[in-house]
Formats: structure tokens, sequence, C-alpha cells
């Protein structure tokens, strides 16, 4: 395809080449050329990027991957999107595969929705569209003054299931907490597999976490009696109103609901992190009878010691997509396997630029996603 008659330009904002590799797999597959440009650290790590070609009245597509370093990475997405900006871009589309900040998208205790604060900045830079891919809460699509298609990795994973997983008609689908139940179940129904959830201590949920609600502090001698104090949980805000008390939140012991023996777990999840929880349900799981555990994710973040960890658990395999380079973690770990996304993007971009409907790509994919 000619670039120059094609009305679109896609252009990648990374300035390491593993991050690169998406981006030039989609292009192969749009049959355009990568456009040119160069992003670097200057000494100082203040982020540079020089545009090579003309972008005046050109639908411009920036391919942004999101290494280890997070922060940099979103740098170099921002200045970007305003150096296309100033150069009279007619329309910037942030393709973002992982959406970084994702768990933050809900107020904690004296903390804040970071996730809509990076969605203000990237509409401040000139993004006037954003494709990504499972969304850690669909929720997050709100925070954004402009449009967001989230798609989705299940298409991709649930093939996998069929096609490299021997016996997966033996299979079981499993949450491993209740919070992931309706992904699970969503996988269970279309494989037409079973389903199984895990829940007790060893569990630790976001809505577990504080999130201001116990605020503000407790008042200690609200009528101003010295001697007088009552322990803090008695305290209420104004003399003669006495707030119920609460009553403290412990987990059971670590259960799973369903029979998982003489049968192959599959844990399915959006993104492994830390894989503790992971390694620590693999554990649970072979203890009630399971004979092989596969985890599918959609990012594969795998920070720390996450290889080691799962070359040395019983996990005998984890699947996640490339939204997330993880080429170093796949040197170290054997189990970790990539299914490509690189189609979906590549089919989002033609659409988008086409004005053709995205109805296609969302078929038979379900709410719970």
């Amino acid at each position: 395809m000619n670039v120059a008659k094609s009305g679109y330009r896609v252009f990648s904002a990374n300035s390491t080449v593993a991050c690169t590799e998406l981006a030039k797999k989609i292009t192969e597959r749009l049959g355009v050329e990568l456009g040119k440009s160069v992003v670097f650290q200057e000494s100082n790590r203040e982020t540079r990027v020089d545009v090579k070609e003309s972008v005046r009245g050109q639908t411009i597509f920036i391919i942004q991957t999101i290494p280890r370093d997070v922060n940099t990475a979103i740098m170099e997405l921002l200045v970007m999107a305003y150096a296309l900006k100033t150069s009279c871009a007619k329309n910037i589309i942030g393709v973002i595969p992982y959406f970084p900040y994702s768990k933050q998208c809900k107020m904690r205790k004296r903390g804040s929705i970071v996730c809509k604060l990076l969605a203000s900045m990237l509409a401040k830079a000139g993004l006037t569209h954003i494709i990504t891919m499972d969304l850690h809460q669909k929720e997050v699509q709100g925070f954004f003054s402009f449009p967001v298609d989230n798609l989705r990795a299940s298409p991709f994973l649930l093939q996998y299931i069929q096609e490299e997983i021997p016996d997966y008609r033996n299979a079981i689908i499993v949450a491993k907490s209740p919070s992931a139940a309706k992904r699970a179940q969503s996988y269970a129904e279309r494989l037409r597999l079973g389903l199984a959830v895990m829940h007790g201590e060893a569990q630790c949920a976001e809505s577990d976490m504080a999130d201001g609600r116990h605020s503000p502090p407790c008042i200690r001698n609200p009528t101003g009696h010295p001697g007088l104090e009552l322990p803090c949980k008695q305290q209420a805000p104004f003399p003669g109103i006495e707030l119920p008390m609460m009553m403290a939140k412990e987990k059971p012991p670590i259960t799973v609901v369903g029979d998982v023996g003489g049968r192959i777990a599959i844990i399915v999840d959006d993104i492994i992190d830390d894989v503790e929880d992971f390694v620590a349900a693999a554990e649970i799981l072979k203890e009630r009878g399971a004979y092989k555990i596969y985890i599918m994710a959609t990012h594969g973040l795998l920070s720390g010691d996450a290889p080691r960890l799962i070359e040395e658990s019983a996990i005998d395999e984890v699947v996640v997509t490339n939204t997330v380079p993880h080429e170093v973690q796949k040197l170290q770990c054997p189990k970790i396997k990539t299914v490509d996304v690189s189609m979906i993007l590549a089919e989002a971009i033609r659409r988008i630029n086409n004005g053709e409907s995205m109805a296609y790509l969302f078929r038979n994919i379900t709410v719970d996603d």
C-alpha cells in the first residue's frame, strides 16, 4: 500500500527496540510502513521526539506498548501526541494495548484516581481516540472525553485452549477470587466446561483495601472533658449520637468451590504481575487433585521474580498475549507462552480509518469478558 495515499500514518512512540515489535507486526498486517520518527531520552532523562515526515491533515495512529518503565512510556506517548498535534495532524489515535494505571481506578484512603488523571493528560496532549485491550475495569472508559474501543483478547485465548491444550474437554475453568468469577464463567460457558471459584484468606482483593469510607479519622473525647476518653471505635462525631459498631472483616480459610479432582485447571484473569497469588492457587488446586494447571491472562507484566517463581511452582504453563513485551521473561522461564493479538489491533486500525463499524470485532463477546 502506498503510505502517502492511504490517508493515515502509523508511528511507534517507544524508544526501546523490544517495545517496537508489536508495532512492526501491526504495520506488516496493514501493508504500510512504520512512520519515520525518533524517540529518545536526553542525558538528564528528558524525553525528546522528532517526527521526520509531514503529518498535516493526516489521521495518525500511535502504537505504544508499555514496558517496565511505565512513566517513561507515558511521557513518550504524551510528547509524541503533542508533537503531532502541533504539526497539524487531523486525528491522533492512541493504540495502547495495555493501559497503564488501570488498577488505580478507584478512590483509596487519602489517594487519588490516577487513571482519571492519565485520561485527562492524554486528551490535553491531543489524542482524539484510544484503542486498548481488556481494561482492568470497563468503567474506566467513562474517564475519557473521547471514544475508547476496549478490544477483547478472549477469542485468542479460547482458541489457544482448544488447539494447544490436549484433552481440554477434561478441564475446568477456575476463578482465583470471587471478583474474577464473571470472567471465568464467560470462558466456561463458551467452552462448555465446568466452573470453580477460589476464596479465602490467601486472597487479597482490591475491594478489601482502604477506600476512604472510614474517613475522617476517629475523634477522641468529643465532649471536651479531660479523662473521659473512650475507645476510638465508640466515639461519635456529635455528642449523644452513637454509630453502630462495624464488624471486622475476616476471610475464612482458603476454599475451592467446585470439583477439580482429576481435571485440568485453567485459571483466567486479565493481568498477571506479581505471581504469588497464582502460585498459592496452583498449590491448592494440586492438593485438591488437579493434575495440570494453566494460567491464562491478557497482560503478562511478570514483574520482579515472577519467571523464577513460575518455574519453581506447580504451574504447568502461563499463557499471555503480546500486549506487553516479555521476551526476557520467556528466556528465564520456558513455561511462559505468547499469543499474538496484532491481527485484531490491525483490523481495528483499518476499520477506524475507513469509517467502518467495529461491531464485527465484538461478535460473540459477552459483557463479562
